[in-house]
């Protein structure tokens, strides 16, 4: 079977084959420091090693920048005001993020930067569509936890009506607007790593953002009454912006 795989897309996997060792270091180490920081439990480590190691299999060191950069966001924002949030019930305490959240999270990113090593041709869409996704997964958790901390009332996406900080489909103006600076620094490092093309970080943040606000749709309609857990409307959201990117890039390939 391997064989056969290096026989019918040997430009891919032999390029994996060259970031093979480097992205196992890099990964491991990666998860090891993010456990420690206890951004993530031990699990999560494991969850975002894997993950991370795909997304570097196929988009080289830069993938593993933008994770990381995502990370980075992300362990801020969840600490930006936490005693308030902690005295408001908004926040747990806990030893990081678990697998199932780093999953729903970033899960998606790998899933559609991975057919790059099978379909090089194709590299080019699929990593804005892992970078959307990232966008989304930083944009979410950035708005949402800058809108908690400031400690305002924050308004139903589905109305509007004023409801506490932290309600599930709620959004805020320090929210919304910490979570498109998130995703714009997201597809900034893409494009400055190669990643993406310069002409693709505005189709990757609008991607991005446009999940974040499904999220909170989502939020709003599935997970308030409990008809959805909130892992599963995270997975969603960032399936929703990956694939956006994706029939976004269709039209315009089509186009020319």
């Amino acid at each position: 079977m391997a064989t056969l795989l290096v026989l019918a897309y040997p430009e891919g996997l032999a390029l994996a084959g060259y970031r093979l060792i480097p992205a196992m270091a890099i990964t491991v180490a990666f998860g090891l420091v993010a456990w420690g920081l206890r951004g993530v439990t031990f699990s999560g480590a494991l969850a975002g090693s894997l993950v991370t190691f795909i997304i570097c299999l196929a988009a080289g060191p830069g993938g593993f920048t933008v994770v990381l950069t995502v990370f980075l966001l992300t362990l801020f924002a969840t600490r930006f005001g936490l005693h308030r949030k902690l005295q408001n019930g908004l926040a747990e305490k806990t030893e990081g993020r678990r697998a199932s959240q780093v999953f729903a999270n970033v899960a998606v990113a790998a899933i559609v930067a991975a057919p790059a090593l099978f379909v090089p041709r194709a590299s080019h869409f699929l990593m804005v569509a892992m970078t959307a996704a990232l966008c989304e997964a930083a944009a979410d958790t950035v708005s949402s936890e800058i809108g908690q901390a400031s400690g305002r009332r924050a308004y139903m996406i589905t109305g509007l009506s004023s409801v506490p900080a932290g309600t599930n489909g709620a959004i805020s103006v320090g929210g919304t607007l910490s979570g498109i600076m998130a995703a714009f620094v997201v597809a900034f490092v893409a494009a400055s790593l190669d990643v993406i093309r310069p002409r693709w970080i505005l189709i990757a943040v609008l991607c991005g953002v446009l999940g974040m606000f499904l999220d909170s749709l989502l939020g709003a309609t599935l997970e308030r009454p409990d008809r959805l857990g909130n892992n599963a409307v995270n997975f969603v959201s960032t399936a929703f912006s990956a694939c956006l990117t994706l029939a976004i890039g269709l039209v315009m390939l089509s186009s020319w």
